[in-house]
């Protein structure tokens, strides 16, 4: 006659069962999860995306440094001192004509 110390099978199914059931819970995670296999490619997207905007960042950077370079307070470059008069305080001579190139 089978005691109470023998476990049932069903609890031996289960003791089986669970470091299966574990191990597949952990496949789900490392496929399907935020850092899975899956999600690489919105990784690869976002990270396209984010090299595209500092590539345009960057170039938007040089630009600016070089209008900075151009208004150097030991030489400022004439050019661009008499473009920004023209522009920002509308200073010009009478016999001027502007002309916006927007």
């Amino acid at each position: 006659m089978g005691g109470r110390n023998e476990p049932s099978v069903l609890n031996q199914n289960v003791r089986q069962a669970s470091p299966l059931v574990g191990l597949l819970f952990l496949l789900g995670i490392a496929l399907a999860g935020p850092s899975g296999i899956l999600a690489w490619s919105e990784y690869n997207r976002t990270l396209a995306e984010q090299q595209n905007q500092l590539e345009k960042l960057k170039a938007e950077r040089d630009v600016l440094k070089n209008r900075v370079g151009l208004l150097n307070p030991d030489h400022v470059d004439p050019d661009m001192a008499g473009e920004l008069l023209r522009k920002d305080l509308n200073v010009v001579h009478p016999d001027e004509m502007v002309i916006l190139l927007n």
